[in-house]
């Protein structure tokens, strides 16, 4: 049965969608506290902890954390789906090997962002006023470190909710990547053309939003 090309974007594109949100709010809460914690005291525990951590994100692709996760919280232990997008818990396998790469790279820019900011003279001046360290970097360091983060952010954003084909076709998620691998195969090719649109117009609009949250971050930027 032949159906329209909106059609078939307009019910896989929805389930990619909460995929890569729920990926980059894992990969955001993951990396806030991480950075923070790594950058008060470089070259500290915390600190050799969070780098171990990011040099494991890093070093593992998703073809192959993807297994991992099934076959060590899917089948060994079966706390969560083996697949599909119905049952409770479905999301948070696929949506962790989509973070963890993510969180890796945010947590180091973050942590370097912070160690750059933490000699400032502004940061020495609210510690000499009596701040704590904690205090002082979450209420000041931290906004002004968040510039390149976000610019990550805003770069991956768009591969997270394109890119998610390996991780969609490892857990049998029904997504845009679902649906490109299908089309392909059958050389649907009004499908394939319909979802390169769909994976473009999805990028423009996440650099949009990081180019809006600078101008929160930093104000100056907005009359830049």
């Amino acid at each position: 049965t032949c159906r329209p090309v909106s059609t078939e974007l307009a019910e896989a594109f929805p389930r990619t969608g909460e995929l890569g949100l729920a990926a980059l709010a894992l990969a955001c809460c993951a990396a806030l506290p991480m950075g923070l914690a790594a950058a008060r005291r470089p070259g500290g525990r915390a600190d050799l902890a969070v780098r171990a951590f990011t040099t494991t994100g890093l070093s593992l692709p998703s073809f192959f954390l993807g297994p991992l996760l099934l076959l060590g919280f899917a089948v060994l232990w079966p706390l969560f789906p083996v697949s599909g997008a119905d049952e409770p818990g479905s999301l948070v396998l696929p949506a962790v090997t989509l973070a963890l790469p993510l969180a890796a790279v945010m947590t180091r820019v973050l942590r370097a962002s912070l160690v750059a900011e933490s000699g400032k003279d502004y940061l020495q001046t609210a510690r000499m006023k009596g701040l704590s360290e904690a205090k002082a970097f979450r209420a000041h360091a931290l906004r002004n470190a968040l510039l390149p983060p976000l610019t990550v952010l805003g770069l991956q954003a768009g591969a997270v909710l394109t890119g998610a084909i390996i991780a969609e076709r490892i857990f049998r998620w029904p997504g845009m990547g679902t649906l490109v691998v299908t089309a392909i195969k059958s050389r649907d090719y009004p499908v394939v053309q319909g979802a390169v649109l769909a994976f473009a117009l999805t990028v423009l609009l996440t650099s949009l939003a990081a180019d809006l949250l600078y101008a929160w971050a930093d104000p100056r930027g907005r009359y830049a």
